[in-house]
């Protein structure tokens, strides 16, 4: 039997709810889009998840169930025009479904032409993004849609998805195909069911005779071989972004650009790994060096004014730096044991002299009594208790090992005393 041209992902992908895997939250049996959807009636909507949890699949299931017209964008290759077309011909029919992938790709301009169609209901738009709506798609018409979050699928639903393709695809069964251990097949694809089916389609490709016995190891010969040909979509997304973090953590500046490059030669959009950038200046370098976080914001707000080719410069500098710079996550660790111990502890009283007192009565029982103002004091300093009388003298900052917090560390331990002793 000749093999198909059509990726194994696309000849798995289900046609009505009953076949789709995972979001049981959206589409199981007490789901709110499960609910619509069998009502016949379903609000414009942002579908916002990781590559390869079903987001376009989720869209075709909605018109083929709803048996309403149907109408693909993808904002990588579609403008004002492709949409004012679209709207001119749902006004022509009923209930058109406008479904747009990439949704975050669109800039304000292709955003605003939705608004009209959406607000008076011309089309139904189903966004996808896998990115925080919230930064990509414009308040007027986010306010207009409902988000839905899709998760990532778990272990058992993506083994339950291999061993499906391994039944019903005609293909796969032909070449006799059995997956014997499954942990490479997973990791490699991430936790993305379009890539882990591709995935397990070359390896059976690559190997000769009557039966393919899959292990961890073949699978990943046959990926470092194949890295590109199995991601046929381009969404290496958060591998490449997952090593430049990483490489920037590290303090390797070769690395970093390198997969910058990586990632502006896929198309990323510039915004993205600013924002990222941003990111990692606050988590992983922190106060060591209080200039990172400046340069990265003013990195992000260069790149969203001029974009490529010439944001690449920028991100490269930009890159370089915060690679180069010293390295601190002490404020987030901070903010982590902070958010443990509030979860832990619940919503302790503000102690009485910390509250504020607009009221007479409020100052009768003790409100503010004891305060005492810093700036009143010498080197605008007192000690007192800030936390509340259960967590007194705890502290969740523990400044970093390198020489700005160090010197930190000597100005608290001269205010605070054993708080800051270790």
């Amino acid at each position: 039997m000749n093999h198909p041209n059509i990726p194994l992902a696309e000849r798995m992908r289900p046609h009505n709810l009953d076949q789709y895997y995972g979001q049981k939250h959206l589409v199981g049996p007490d789901g709110i889009l499960r609910r619509y959807i069998e009502g016949g009636v379903i609000p414009s909507m942002i579908l916002w998840g990781p590559p390869g949890v079903g987001k376009t699949t989720l869209a075709n299931i909605i018109a083929n169930q709803m048996k309403v017209p149907f109408v693909a964008l993808s904002a990588i290759n579609s403008g004002v025009k492709d949409i004012r077309e679209v709207i001119d011909q749902a006004k022509k029919r009923q209930g058109t479904v406008l479904f747009i992938d990439e949704i975050h790709r669109f800039n304000k301009s292709q955003q605003d032409a939705l608004l009209g169609a959406v607000e008076k209901g011309t089309v139904t738009l189903v966004g996808a993004t896998t990115e925080n709506p919230s930064f990509e798609v414009i308040s007027a018409l986010l306010s207009r849609c409902q988000v839905y979050i899709l998760k990532h699928l778990t272990k058992d639903e993506l083994i339950e998805l291999v061993d499906k393709a391994l039944e019903q695809d005609e293909w796969m069964r032909h070449r006799k195909v059995r997956v014997q251990e499954h942990e490479a097949l997973l990791t490699i694809s991430g936790g993305d069911a379009r890539k882990l089916l591709n995935l397990l389609e070359i390896v059976a490709e690559g190997v000769q005779g009557d039966e393919v016995v899959v292990t961890n190891e073949l699978v990943k010969q046959v990926a470092q071989q194949n890295i590109v040909m199995y991601d046929k979509s381009g969404e290496m997304h958060y591998d490449l972004v997952s090593a430049f973090i990483k490489s920037i953590r590290g303090s390797d500046p070769n690395a970093a650009v390198y997969w910058l490059a990586r990632m502006i030669e896929g198309g990323e959009d510039p915004k993205f790994i600013a924002r990222r950038l941003l990111i990692a200046a606050s988590e992983d370098i922190g106060l060591a060096n209080s200039n990172a976080l400046l340069m990265a914001t003013n990195c992000f707000q260069a790149v969203q004014m001029i974009g490529y080719p010439e944001a690449e410069i920028i991100l490269s500098q930009c890159t370089v730096y915060l690679a180069t710079s010293p390295k601190s996550n002490a404020s987030y660790k901070a903010i982590k044991t902070a958010r443990a111990l509030v979860q832990q502890t619940g919503n302790l009283p503000v102690p009485l002299h910390l509250r504020n007192a607009p009221t007479k009565l409020m100052k009768e029982v003790g409100y503010g009594n004891n305060y005492k103002y810093a700036h009143d004091y010498e080197g605008n300093f007192v000690q007192q208790e800030f936390m509340p009388q259960e967590l007194s003298n705890t502290a969740v900052y523990q400044p970093g090992n390198n020489a700005r917090e160090r010197d930190m560390l000597k100005q608290l331990q001269a205010q605070w005393g054993k708080k800051y002793r270790y």
